[in-house]
């Protein structure tokens, strides 16, 4: 194991845990703008998991271990899964142990853990918000998946660190495939992170939110936890969608320490793209009916799936 590789490591480590609810605080400074509305701090998603850190925790009687320690676990999760993603460079010592199935089965763990605890209580808000995650993850965890497995047969892997490597390796083009599970993968992204169409992350509607139902009982910390996870679980899906379909810029470890500090401001840059155009896709989209999220979802899957059709019929 190489220094540089350790390097990486901490770096896309830090990068994540300390730029996540920047980037949150970014789009939604985006959707103010474009909504013509006076735009909060991109700061402001620290100010509120700093302040809540500094609370007091209140927990109700009937709460349970696994309430108390579902916040760790989520957040745990978060971080392990940040630490696969190839954001910065591809050469990680944690990707022997863990490819792009792991990476998903990190991810199902954590709404596993935060279902449950919002069931913990047996309050009517969190058990509802859990019911609609876990259907929401249910349907997004097959178009997710196609969409890594169309990226494993193009690689021959499914390590994310060697297919964002070997795309980024290829000649320059136009491939229908990658375009179709790039679409797939968007729709997958905004529904598991309770964006609009599927959620609406800025409304306390008891009825119609999924999200902020299940963390209603949460205060102080754990709340902190909860949401610095929330912000670290959208970071790591838009670097996933940098390493599959923007892998351009990621050092590969040719270059040295050179290479992995000229990909910062590139890893920047992209962010900045991702969260402007989120913020887009949200200021000109309406939420969803509950019950039309299978239909989202499901298309989201056909897309996916023409993506793996084009790649094995035409090799394109």
């Amino acid at each position: 194991m190489r220094p540089i590789e350790i390097l990486t490591q901490v770096l896309e480590l830090v990068a994540a845990l300390a730029a996540a609810p920047l980037f949150l605080g970014w789009i939604n400074q985006c959707r103010a703008w474009l909504q013509n509305r006076r735009a909060p701090s991109v700061w402001l998603p620290y100010r509120g998991i700093r302040k809540l850190f500094h609370k007091d925790a209140v927990i109700a009687e009937s709460a349970s271990a696994l309430f108390r320690v579902a916040p760790y676990i989520v957040f745990a999760a978060m971080v392990v899964a940040a630490a696969i993603i190839p954001s910065m460079g591809t050469r990680l010592p944690i990707t022997l142990a863990a490819d792009a199935i792991a990476l998903v089965g990190l991810l199902a763990t954590a709404r596993v853990f935060l279902s449950l605890a919002a069931m913990d209580i047996g309050t009517a808000f969190g058990t509802l918000g859990a019911r609609r995650e876990m259907m929401v993850g249910f349907l997004a965890e097959p178009a997710l998946l196609m969409v890594i497995f169309v990226a494993s047969l193009i690689s021959a892997t499914t390590a994310l660190p060697a297919i964002t490597e070997n795309l980024a390796t290829q000649t320059l083009g136009l491939y229908p495939s990658l375009a179709f599970t790039a679409i797939a993968f968007t729709m997958v992204l905004l529904a598991e992170n309770a964006r609009i169409p599927i959620d609406n992350p800025s409304t306390h509607l008891e009825l119609t939110m999924i999200h902020e139902a299940m963390l209603l009982e949460y205060s102080a910390r754990h709340l902190a936890l909860m949401e610095w996870a929330a912000a670290l679980k959208l970071f790591n899906y838009a670097c996933i969608g940098f390493a599959l379909f923007i892998p351009w810029g990621i050092s590969t470890g040719e270059g040295g320490p050179a290479a992995l500090l000229a990909s910062i401001p590139l890893l920047a840059l992209k962010l900045v793209a991702a969260g402007a155009g989120l913020a887009f896709i949200e200021t000109i989209s309406a939420k969803l009916r509950v019950f039309r999220a299978p239909e989202f979802l499901a298309a989201a899957f056909l897309f996916a799936v023409l993506g793996l059709l084009v790649h094995l019929l035409l090799g394109a």
